[in-house]
């Protein structure tokens, strides 16, 4: 029981000693979401859940988009797309659905699609292919950002085909393009590996269609949902 003495409270050892332990465990758990974060590699570090915009007129389903943050669609092993043009907050979003994973746990890994397949070519080159690609298939939630408009070439088809293969069903992929899915087909190129591509990403997956114009020209304060692509 506690004790009073000149006014304060005095703990007894098995309370002092819960808050003590309790605060370990807060402290542990911050460095595991630091370090997940960290490990994401997101490009809007500061997308936050609570800071989504959903005001704007851009077509973002409030229902839809607060369902995906609960994250059961990761533990569902299943996919997102986010498609819209320039402007409407795709990459924001899919940092904010990131942030919100890694709060509960989730590995989390961010790529940017153009960027990636330079990546893949010179890991080919020098030996780091292994250990990027297991990078790119462990983990539990992987984000392609700006998929298209570039045709990919055949070194580019057969690395995604793999990507996706071992994912399936493994992990969740969460594309985001300025491009509709039906678009995707032509953008993949050799019509038997888009069909196997498209299969494992697009069965399965929620999508988050926006439209509207670029929030950029509509809201100006920096830092702002509004102001990402």
């Amino acid at each position: 029981m506690a004790r009073s003495v000149l006014g304060a409270t005095m703990l007894t050892h098995a309370e002092w000693l819960g808050l003590l332990i309790d605060r370990e465990s807060s402290s542990r758990e911050t460095k595991r979401f630091e370090s997940r974060m960290r490990t994401a590699k997101l490009r809007h570090v500061g997308a936050s859940p609570e800071d989504v915009d959903y005001k704007s007129r851009r077509g973002l389903d409030k229902a839809l988009f607060q369902q995906m943050l609960t994250g059961r669609w990761i533990k569902d092993r299943r996919n997102l797309m986010i498609t819209g043009p320039c402007g409407v907050g795709k990459t924001w979003l899919a940092c904010a659905l990131a942030q919100a994973a890694c709060r509960d746990g989730i590995t989390v890994l961010y790529k940017r699609m153009p960027r990636l397949f330079d990546e893949l070519e010179l890991a080919h080159g020098d030996g780091r292919f292994p250990r990027l690609f297991k990078a790119l298939t462990k983990t539990q939630l992987l984000i392609l950002d700006d998929w298209g408009p570039d045709r990919l070439d055949a070194s580019q088809r057969r690395d995604l085909m793999e990507i996706v293969e071992d994912r399936y069903e493994v992990g969740s992929t969460l594309i985001t393009s300025q491009l509709p899915i039906d678009a995707w087909h032509d953008v993949i190129g050799e019509p038997t590996f888009a069909d196997a591509i498209l299969d494992r990403l697009v069965h399965n997956a929620y999508r988050v269609e926006l439209d509207g114009q670029s929030m950029r020209k509509t809201k100006l304060k920096t830092g702002d949902e509004s102001t990402q692509n």
